[in-house]
């Protein structure tokens, strides 16, 4: 099982003529790989992982997810896809604040019935024990600290158990302390999981936890 980019870029038409986002981007990961993408604002590593996620679609090259092409699928095709394949992890942890824990940890579960509903149940509960939040399955988001608010988001990108984990400034609302708690998370879910993590940050102490790192720059993907 992997994640293969192959070629990729991006353009975008504007007044001025063509803009290029991302030139010629390849990568090959392995399930249990984990990586960090840095670079400058604006040099393209949002657009990389909107496209990883299925979020965006290239102008060229190919991308492929556990052999599946996913711009080859039909729409209803892709969304089922992605939800099943792919969990994200955004900088702001995009809670329903009228929903419980448990009932936000549940949402991807919603519109999959390929797993018992029990059954998804109690794995999310398991991973609210695992992120230290066991005790806080009813609580509404407004009672939780910003820490344990990403924890529970953490927890919700993996319900489905994802091939791939997609992580775009997951720590960058946290206060330092916070910040290093979820990156530390983030790590040990990953080991654990064994799935393909692939982390865009400006956080250099982030990036520090991730076995590999890479550099976004005008487009282009280097590895440091």
């Amino acid at each position: 099982m992997s994640l293969v980019v192959d070629n990729v870029s991006k353009e975008y038409p504007t007044r001025s003529g063509t803009l290029s986002v991302l030139r010629g981007v390849s990568l090959k990961l392995d399930r249990g790989d984990a990586v960090a993408v840095m670079g400058p604002s604006g040099s393209g590593k949002s657009t990389l992982l909107h496209i990883l996620g299925t979020l965006d679609r290239p102008t060229g090259g190919k991308v492929a997810l556990d052999g599946t092409n996913p711009f080859a699928l039909t729409e209803p095709e892709l969304a089922s896809f992605r939800n099943a394949r792919i969990g994200f992890v955004f900088q702001d942890h995009h809670l329903l604040p009228q929903c419980s824990v448990l009932e936000n940890v549940l949402i991807p579960t919603l519109v999959n019935t390929t797993v018992p509903a029990a059954e998804t149940e109690a794995y999310a509960r398991q991973l609210l024990d695992r992120v230290g939040l066991g005790g806080r399955l009813d609580h509404r988001p407004a009672e939780l600290s910003g820490g344990e608010r990403q924890r529970v988001a953490v927890a919700r990108a993996l319900v489905l158990k994802p091939t791939l984990l997609l992580a775009d400034e997951p720590t960058g609302n946290l206060d330092r302390t916070n910040a290093q708690s979820v990156g530390e998370l983030l790590m040990q879910l990953h080991q654990q999981e064994r799935n393909v993590l692939v982390v865009v940050t400006h956080s250099a102490e982030l990036a520090k936890l991730l076995p590999r790192r890479f550099e976004m720059n005008d487009g282009t993907l280097q590895a440091v």
